[in-house]
């Protein structure tokens, strides 16, 4: 299994949510878990995903990603949940 953690951080605004799981559905990105939460206006969520039945590469999702919380007015970002826990270890 291809695991990611997927975070998207950003002044809340309709349709965020539908518009990260509609890309990870048309991807066959699979959310194993997710946590959300709205401070005031501020909109934080994280998602870890299974990637493995996906055709594209880490590379192109990451970037599609990038693009599409631009769109949107998030910040997007994703990462190997090896590499994210590596970066995470106290």
């Amino acid at each position: 299994m291809t695991r990611a953690i997927i975070t998207v951080v950003g002044k809340d605004t309709v349709g965020i949510i539908a518009k990260v799981c509609t890309y990870l559905a048309d991807n066959q990105i699979n959310i194993l878990d997710i946590s959300q939460t709205i401070v005031q206006e501020f909109f934080n969520m994280m998602m870890i995903v299974d990637m493995t039945k996906s055709s594209k590469s880490f590379d192109t999702i990451s970037t599609e990603l990038t693009q599409l919380g631009k769109e949107t007015g998030v910040q997007v970002k994703i990462q190997l949940e090896d590499i994210f826990n590596k970066m995470h270890r106290i």
